[in-house]
This record gives structure tokens, sequence and C-alpha cells, in this order.
């Protein structure tokens, strides 16, 4: 056992019981993924052989800290930006802003293009709000769609859902792709900016198996008719929209700066850093809520209360999450799959979609399989690690892997399926061939792209 335990290819075994002990306590013990990601953290140092240890700390006790330095340390990176996100969605929704950007898209591309609109109304909405709150948001417009027209309700629903899941996979500041941009090393801009042109292909993809889902199947609105409640006095188009572009634009700056002259300028790091950004966002959400709503202070916190405290269950997980990942690349899993690989021309980027695909089908998060997957490759590719295209291929390929196969243990699946009041089989026929196909074209897009344009 001890030849076994000092093995060059230990790491493999406190991977593979790492990520086994992951799915049984989520999907077989009911474990909330919060304590789940922090039990397997601690069991992946009980079973490692060789952790950082503080002077003076026995190994025992170093397992069990160092998941929780670890943890600290995310949730430091991440914990800031998410409540912001979830103070500007709710922000948004309360105001009316959200709504406005909906209603502006659909009037200005017509009944006939309503699909398109909820495609790029779901996309939009869903970078600073998280994906159930979009979906809740938006399929009240699809019931009362297809109540008015007496067809297309599939068209309409997988609108809404392929729109939403494409940027909470790769558009942060969604919890999976911000701590992806952490663990990875890459700069928040440029997985912002990229992440919105990988984007394109999958939104038109979503467009197209929309439309043959429609014309294959015939699914009934079986949900009561569910209008939207309009808020009074929305505000105009234009400030809706500041909240969710404001932010993108500031982070975005210091690396088209950066691009261009190669030298960032103290100023524009300082408005570019995430949490100023997110910052400026959440201020600017937080006035259209007052303002058209005629809150007073009071009311407005009070009105932020409930928003915070989902963010803080995001928190927890996601920073769980990063601890775990932490806790897998102090194993050693990098050097033993580069000793394991060595010889072999191994394609990191499908290497990577495979990983967080599995994680997906056998645990059914996606943000905890972007988590786990990312903290894996980044101990693979190693700080200095060189690659022929940019790591933010890596990033893209794991969140388009994440999407693969949602099915009874995707808690995205019971929300498609209960707000739609579509029947589990209904579900797996729609929403789920849907993920599938996306995830199979946002990989060829992700190899593609990285051939074509590597950026290095």
């Amino acid at each position: 056992m001890e030849v076994i335990f000092q093995s060059d290819y230990w790491p493999f075994i406190v991977l593979l019981l790492s990520m086994a002990m992951v799915v049984i306590l989520i999907t077989r013990l009911r474990f909330h993924p919060f304590v789940a990601l922090m039990l397997s953290a601690i069991f992946v140092g009980l079973i490692s052989n060789d952790l950082p240890k503080a002077p003076g700390q026995n190994p025992l006790t170093s397992a069990v800290e160092l998941p929780m330095l670890e943890f600290g340390i995310m949730a430091g990176k991440i914990a800031w930006v998410i409540a912001l996100a979830a103070v500007i969605g709710t922000a948004m929704m309360e105001s009316g802003a959200a709504e406005q950007i909906v209603n502006r898209l659909l009037k200005t591309l017509g009944e006939k293009r309503a699909a398109l609109a909820l495609i790029i109304s779901g996309f939009v909405l869903s970078i600073p709000v998280f994906f159930d709150t979009v979906f809740f948001l938006l399929i009240p417009l699809g019931i009362t769609l297809a109540l008015k027209t007496g067809k297309d309700f599939v068209l309409y629903v997988v609108a809404i859902g392929g729109g939403a899941v494409i940027a909470h996979s790769i558009v942060p500041p969604t919890p999976g792709p911000l701590i992806m941009a952490e663990i990875l090393n890459i700069e928040l801009g440029t997985v912002i900016l990229v992440g919105l042109v990988a984007g394109i292909i999958p939104a038109i993809a979503v467009f197209g198996v929309a439309k043959w889902l429609n014309k294959k199947l015939d699914i009934p609105v079986r949900v009561a008719d569910k209008h939207l409640t309009s808020v009074q006095n929305p505000p105009s188009l234009t400030l809706s929209i500041l909240p969710v572009i404001v932010p993108l634009l500031m982070i975005s700056l210091a690396s088209i700066v950066a691009s261009i002259t190669g030298n960032v300028p103290d100023w524009i790091a300082f408005q570019g850093n995430k949490n100023i950004a997110m910052g400026t966002g959440a201020v600017l959400a937080l006035y259209l809520w007052r303002k058209t709503q005629n809150l007073k202070s009071k009311d407005l916190w009070e009105g932020i209360a409930k928003p915070l405290e989902i963010a803080g269950i995001i928190i927890l997980i996601t920073s769980a999450g990063g601890a775990y990942g932490a806790m897998i690349k102090h194993s050693g899993i990098g050097d033993a799959i580069s000793l394991a690989t060595e010889g072999f021309n191994v394609n990191y980027i499908l290497l990577a979609w495979m990983i967080a695909a599995a994680m997906k089908i056998a645990q059914g998060s996606g943000t905890v399989s972007m988590i786990a997957t990312a903290a894996i490759m980044a101990a693979l590719i190693g700080p200095n690690g060189q690659l022929p295209y940019h790591p933010i291929y890596i990033l893209l390929s794991i969140g388009f892997g994440s999407l693969f196969i949602s099915w009874m243990n995707d808690s995205g699946f019971w929300v498609v399926a209960r707000m739609s009041g579509f029947t589990e089989r209904e579900a797996l026929q729609t929403w789920t061939v849907l993920l599938g196909i996306l995830a199979l074209v946002g990989l060829f897009q992700v190899l593609l792209m990285s051939w074509i344009l590597p950026l290095v």
C-alpha cells in the first residue's frame, strides 16, 4: 500500500475518489453542494501525500486547515462581484429595466421574430442575472405569446432557455465563468470580450434547434396564463441597459487598451477593476429602482436583502468549489497527468470539454463542473504552461462542456420543466437535446477558433 501511496500516479486515485465522493454526496445522499465540496476538499487533503504544510502543523491538521484557507482566498476574489451581480439583477427586474429591454426587442423585431428577441433577451439578461431568475422572468412572455398565436410554445421555451444558458456558461460575472477566470488566471476583460463573441454561433444554433424542435413536437400550454405584471413608470431603454453595459465596458476597456498599446494607465486599470466596475453597475441599477418606484432609502435596502441572501448561497458553493479545486491542484494531479501523457499529443481543449461533460452528467451542476474542471486543467497546464493558443479557449471549452446532457439531476432541468409545464419526457426531448447540441457546437467552434485565431 505504501508503494501505491507514494507512486507518481497516486494523484489519479485521489482525483477519481474525490470526484466520486462529490457525485455520491450530492446525488445519492442529497448533501448540499457547499457541504459536499468542502468535505471532498478535506478528503483530498487527507489522502494526498505532498501537501504544503504550515510550520509546526501536523499533516492531519494541514489537511483540514488548507481547504479552509483556500476557501477564504477564493471567497475574497469573487464574493463582492457575485453579491453585486445579484443586486443588479434584482434591481433591474424591480425597476422594470429588464422588462423594458425585452419588450423593446419584441417590438423592434416583431412577433414573427419573437423567438430571436427572446434569445437575445435571455443572453443579455443572463450576464448579470442568474439563469433561474432569467427563466422565471421571461417564461410568462413565452406563455403569453403562445396563447396569443395558438402555436410555437416549444419555440419560445427553447429560445428563452437557450439564450440564457449560453451567457450563464461563458460570460462573467455569472459565478461559473467568473471563478474559472480566477482559477485559470485569465484577465476578466478578455473573458467577457471573447465570451460575447463566442456566444454568437451557439445563439444562432439555439434559433435553429428551437425551430426544428417546434416542428417536431407539438406541446400545448398547460400552465396557467401568466401575464407579465408590468412595472409602473419603467426607465427608458437607454437607462435600462446601463447597469449591464457599463460594467462590461469598464472591465473590457483595460483589456482593449492593453492589446493596442501594451500598457494600461493606472486610472484605466482602477476603473476596470471588477469590483469597481460591478459596484458602478449596482449603483446605476439601484438608482433606477429607487427613481422608478419612488422608494425611500429604508425600503430600498430592505429590498436588496433577499438577493444578497441568494448570493450568499452562491458564494458559499463557488468558494467551496474553489477550495476543492485548489486541493486537487495541491494533490499533484498536474504532474501526474503530464507524466502519464508524456510522448502523446493530448488536445487540452478536447480533454477539458470531456472532463467538464463527465462531471456535469454525473452530478448535475454546471457550476460545480466548471469549477472542478478548471482546477484540474490549471494544475495540468501549470503557472508557466505553454499552450499553442490562449488559455481562454480552455475556459470556453469547459463552459460548453458543462452544458452537456442536462437531465433529472440538474436543477435547471426542473426549472425549465416545471415553469413550462413540460413532462419529464418532453423536457428530455427539448431541453436535454438542446444542451447536448449546444455543447457540441461550442466544442467545434472553440477548436476552430483556437486554430484560426490562437491569440498568442
